[in-house]
């Protein structure tokens, strides 16, 4: 049961991987899947729900398996409830979580490489990000994490591509010259700062919007999703179209997988797959409508016309110079299938 397997869906949809879930019940497992009593698992994630992340991602999945009457039920821990990111990879790893939805940077926390998969540009476009999961390439570098870690990927998606935001424009890496940008306290996040030009600061997104109010911070980079979910409009004049991030979402398991029966594997797995699915027409709903209300409203002036392939050389630059072996292998199999 543990053959990777890819399906294109959307232009941002990723891929589903069949699977390895973990649960919080007993029962011991085989290879041919445990003897299926009734179980609860907890799905953890740090996203609001009314961020599509959790309306069309982990809703739909808790959905999705009550409707299939398996005997499985997912409750859903939104809001970092069970620990932001670096706790609950860890948590992951130790069986406390069952299934968590972390972006690559987490994950690198536990396996390095993988980490990559978040690096500045490395993906050109949502689409790029597709062609990649659908690669051996892809399929190496998660059997490495499961090796390294106990945990299987069922599934990943695009939360859209990440932004900057300011009170001024940022139009080329010169213009984050003197500008205390906030980046995520993740190693591969504060590399892509020094790719881009940026001086980082290290502040948690739950007390972003306080940083900026209060100038701790002049700027950030989101996507827009994020950037709308903490009202970041009413303390930032611009957003800047420099799409220098894939904003990743995995959806991870731990090694509980085996104590389902097979009718339990079969609907865990169908349930995530519809939910890799749903969410990228989700995201770039909310994104239009967004950008449509920032535009409307003024309320975050769009700046269209950034230097991405000035910044996209930096980076490209910055990041085979300053990248280990394994890490700079990862990222020219990604980069090897842009078109």
């Amino acid at each position: 049961m543990s053959t990777h397997r890819f399906r294109r869906t959307t232009t941002i949809a990723v891929w589903a991987v069949v699977p390895v879930l973990a649960l919080t019940a007993c029962g011991g497992g085989d290879d041919e899947g445990g003897d299926g009593g009734d179980v609860e698992l907890t799905l953890a994630h740090s996203y609001t729900e009314n961020q599509p992340q959790h309306r069309c991602g982990a809703q739909v999945i808790a959905d999705e398996v009550e409707n299939a009457d398996v005997g499985v039920t997912v409750k859903l821990h939104p809001n970092s409830q069970l620990g932001g990111d670096a706790d609950r990879i860890s948590s992951v790893v130790s069986g406390d979580i069952d299934i968590d939805i972390q972006g690559a940077s987490a994950l690198g926390a536990v396996y390095e490489p993988v980490a990559v998969l978040d690096a500045a540009y490395a993906f050109d476009d949502n689409d790029h990000l597709v062609r990649f999961f659908e690669s051996d390439d892809s399929n190496e570098l998660l059997d490495g994490f499961k090796e390294e870690t106990g945990v299987t990927t069922l599934g990943a998606w695009s939360a859209g591509m990440r932004q900057f935001t300011a009170n001024e424009p940022i139009r080329t890496p010169a213009d984050l010259e003197g500008l205390r940008m906030r980046f995520p306290a993740s190693p591969q996040f504060l590399m892509n700062a020094k790719a881009l030009g940026a001086n980082a600061t290290e502040v948690a997104y739950e007390e972003l919007f306080l940083a900026l109010q209060q100038g701790t911070v002049d700027g950030q980079e989101n996507p827009i999703v994020n950037i709308d979910a903490v009202s970041l409009d009413e303390v930032q004049d611009y957003i800047s179209m420099s799409s220098h991030q894939a904003n990743s979402n995995l959806v991870i398991i731990g090694q509980k997988w085996d104590e389902l029966s097979d009718e339990q594997q079969e609907a865990l797995q169908a349930a995530v797959d519809k939910a890799v699915e749903e969410v990228p027409g989700c995201v770039d709903e909310d994104e239009q409508k967004t950008l449509a209300e920032w535009k409307d409203s003024g309320a975050l002036k769009v700046v269209d016309d950034v230097d991405v392939e000035a910044f996209r050389t930096k980076a490209d630059t910055y990041l085979r110079e300053n990248f280990n072996d394994e890490q700079l292998a990862v990222y020219e199999a990604i980069r090897g299938t842009a078109e």
